[in-house]
């Protein structure tokens, strides 16, 4: 299992609106391809006072999935047009784990 990670900075008063976008628009377009081994997509939001920090957090079954999503430079952040248009700042890279464990309780 991957775990992609990604992390993209709103200013607030853009932060409603940035979450929005990607309930309505990156999500739905994202599951829309149909990618094999994509399991999940999380989204987490941290208010800094400044600015809003947005995480998001894909799961995957293999590398080989990722590169299915993002291409040969699957580290390459994936920000379509509408997103770079709310959001201030944004990792350029994605950073990708292999997951070890998970304990639920």
């Amino acid at each position: 299992m991957i775990k992609r990670m990604w992390n993209g900075y709103t200013t607030p008063e853009n932060a409603d609106a940035y979450e929005q976008l990607l309930d309505t628009f990156v999500f739905p377009g994202i599951e829309a391809k149909q990618i094999p081994g994509y399991r999940s997509i999380e989204l987490l939001r941290r208010d800094l006072g400044h600015e809003v920090q947005f995480t998001t957090v894909m799961e995957f079954d293999s590398l080989e999935n990722v590169i299915a999503f993002q291409g040969q430079d699957y580290e390459t952040a994936y920000v379509p047009a509408e997103a770079r248009k709310v959001l201030k700042r944004w990792d350029e890279r994605s950073t990708h784990h292999d997951v070890r464990q998970t304990r639920r309780y």
